[in-house]
């Protein structure tokens, strides 16, 4: 079966950071391109961060670059992101999302929320 199962969101001042966990299993995680998303009330899910399959590339959305980062380890079946000096517009729920490489097959995790406080 199948499962994307984040955890280590929760509530946080302004300034502080968090790190989010993805806890892959049911299928081969090092040949999937691993990505967070996010998404806030009343607004669209974005694209956060993404680390590639094949030789680890990372890539950011502009309004975390410098303060977010994810990693992964294919072993022990974990994509994790780093959050730091977080902001009241990073307040969200966070995806984790999957997507085998050179198809169109995706897996999403159910979401941890991000509550930043000013």
């Amino acid at each position: 079966q199948v499962q994307l199962v984040e955890s280590g969101g929760g509530m946080v001042q302004f300034g502080g950071s968090l790190t989010l966990s993805c806890a892959a299993s049911g299928f081969t995680l090092s040949i999937y391109d691993m990505s967070w998303y996010r998404q806030a009330p009343g607004k669209e899910r974005e694209l956060v961060a993404t680390i590639t399959a094949i030789g680890g590339n990372t890539n950011y959305a502009d309004s975390v670059k410098g303060r977010f980062t994810i990693s992964r380890d294919n072993v022990k079946k974990m994509v994790s992101l780093r959050t730091n000096n977080l902001k009241p517009e990073d307040t969200a729920v966070y995806y984790c999302h999957a997507r085998r490489i050179m198809t169109t097959q995706v897996y999403w995790g159910q979401g941890t929320q991000v509550t930043v406080s000013s």
